[in-house]
């Protein structure tokens, strides 16, 4: 369920990248292509170079922090099952 989510999230940015980018003189090939890989941090950093930087930032900032909180607890998952733990 989470992962078709993530999926869906990402269908829906392409979708708005592809047909943004083209009213901004953008190619809408490559955003189309960062925004099915790179999700909501390609639709911030689109935002950045589109003059809209204020909610830019707010979503680059917000996916990377996220990222890394979803590295570290894949890590700390990781650790636990190893029986490593951090006693």
């Amino acid at each position: 369920m989470e992962g078709s989510f993530g999926l869906l999230l990402n269908i829906v940015i392409t979708i708005y990248l592809v047909i943004d980018s083209r009213k901004h003189g953008k190619s809408p090939v490559l955003w189309g292509i960062l925004g099915f890989f790179f999700g909501a941090i390609a639709l911030g950093i689109y935002l950045i170079k589109t003059d809209r930087k204020v909610i830019g930032w707010i979503i680059t900032i917000i996916s990377i922090i996220g990222y890394i909180a979803l590295l570290l607890v894949i890590i700390l998952g990781v650790a636990l099952i190893m029986g490593g733990g951090f006693s």
